[in-house]
């Protein structure tokens, strides 16, 4: 059955993101559902939404375009991301999709996409094909219409949140929880019940108007609400999530952010005090930390590319235990290699009340040994003569240790290194720089660079 040709523009390396309704709506939506029923053939599929006005009638299309294809839809609902990973994999379905746009502004929506066993689809499987189904509109006639139904899956959720921690070794903390009126305030209401912490909560309430802006805790401007609430309330530790809550944000006791980064490393740290030996997944742009830490606590530390699809291929390939980026997204291998933002304050506020200490303690002095300038975006006009531009500057001028084309250019000298990477879907170079203790010569170095760039700037 041929359709009337369509724009798929939406389609992007790792998901889909487009403006609604001109990139990205019901037609589409019904289309992916009849292209993924006929790449995947799956039987059953979970569906779930984030709190987007525009994501109920996009998940009602999406799901009678699987239905028309013999797919049997399991709707979750309103839930986060990891919530369709979980019932995906706990289910043991043949896939699963969740209607998000995480943190992209109000008028844009998204799908992310899973196989069995919540593997991604991506550019390098999987979405290529889907695309081309949806854009020619070319499917076979199904002989059968399938269902869709409610399904009850969240009570399983909660409770294998809870198996990765010890409750009876938890402290009563007083927390600031901050869900950005996103999709995190029914799953931390549930876990309240379960948790001796006190907490105090910021926009709980799902909200698709995003009232206070879009929860995206990654942008500067986006942590003052959560910081000052910890100071106010005294709290141990502020937490806040983006809008689907794959990625989770902290605060110390000071109100001071903690970049993702140091706790990548506590995480990796942690974990391997119980599994001596595992392989620990971290991604190009910031390392000396992380590499460190695991090797002073008995794992194996490995580089991925930079990305959730190739974290989770890696991490499959080395069966890893955890697998962490400085973006803020943790993995782990007992939630099916995905990514989660629930388990990660879990467990860090379990080792802060095992080793009595808050998390200013924890982390002080990984952030004095390895000071780290921040990822710095920058738009230019050719971001391939940037980079180049960078890499020339520095050949020569002092010992070069080692340089690495995993993700973008990474270049390594006895006290500092940088990571130079363009995006995948804008004109915009990305750099994080670190060093060994020296916050003199990360700034020098850190403005250089960016001298350099400026000259490429749009």
């Amino acid at each position: 059955m041929s359709g009337e040709i369509i724009s798929t523009s939406c389609f992007k390396a790792y998901d889909i993101r487009g403006r609604v309704p001109d990139e990205l709506n019901e037609e589409l939506a019904w289309r992916l559902g009849r292209a993924y029923a006929e790449f995947i053939k799956p039987k059953k599929v979970a569906v779930g939404e984030d709190i987007r006005p525009s994501s109920r009638a996009l998940a009602t299309a999406l799901s009678r375009g699987l239905n028309e294809g013999g797919v049997e839809v399991l709707e979750l609902g309103l839930c986060g991301t990891e919530e369709v990973y979980f019932a995906t994999f706990n289910y043991q379905l043949d896939g699963g999709i969740m209607v998000t746009a995480s943190h992209n502004p109000g008028d844009y929506n998204g799908l992310k996409l899973v196989q069995h066993e919540s593997r991604p689809l991506s550019g390098d499987f999987g979405l290529p094909q889907i695309e081309t189904l949806v854009r020619y509109g070319n499917f076979s006639s199904s002989t059968t219409i399938a269902e869709t139904r409610p399904f009850l899956f969240r009570p399983d959720y909660i409770e294998h949140l809870l198996s990765y921690i010890e409750p009876k070794k938890l402290q009563p903390f007083k927390i600031v929880v901050n869900a950005g009126n996103g999709c995190a305030g029914p799953v931390l209401d549930l876990l309240e019940e379960r948790l001796p912490y006190t907490m105090v909560k910021l926009l709980n309430q799902p909200d698709g108007t995003f009232p206070e802006g879009i929860p995206n805790p990654l942008l500067p401007e986006n942590r003052a609400l959560t910081s000052q609430a910890v100071v106010k309330h005294q709290a141990a530790v502020g937490l806040a999530w983006d809008g689907d809550f794959d990625r989770c944000f902290f605060f110390d006791e000071n109100g001071r952010f903690i970049e993702g980064y140091y706790i990548v490393g506590l995480l990796a740290e942690s974990l391997l005090a119980n599994h001596p030996g595992a392989a620990i997944i971290h991604d190009p742009r910031l390392l000396w930390n992380t590499v460190e830490l695991v090797s002073e606590s008995n794992g194996r530390a490995y580089m991925s590319k930079t990305g959730h699809a190739f974290i989770k291929d890696k991490m499959r390939e080395l069966d890893a235990l955890y697998g962490g980026e400085m973006s803020a997204h943790h993995y782990f291998r007992n939630f099916s290699y995905c990514d989660s933002g629930m388990i990660p304050w879990l467990l860090l506020l379990e080792l802060m009340a095992k080793r009595d200490q808050p998390l200013s303690k924890l982390v002080d002095e990984r952030i004095r040994r390895f000071p780290v300038s921040g990822e710095i975006n920058r738009r230019l006009v050719n971001p391939e003569a940037a980079i180049a531009a960078v890499e020339e500057y520095f050949s020569g001028r002092e010992e070069l240790l080692k340089r690495d084309l995993t993700d973008g250019l990474s270049l390594e000298f006895a006290n500092w290194r940088f990571n130079l990477r363009s995006s995948n879907t804008e004109p915009l170079v990305r750099l994080n720089v670190e060093s060994r203790g020296d916050r003199v010569l990360l700034e020098n170095k850190t403005e250089t660079i960016l001298r350099l760039l400026d000259k490429f700037k749009v």
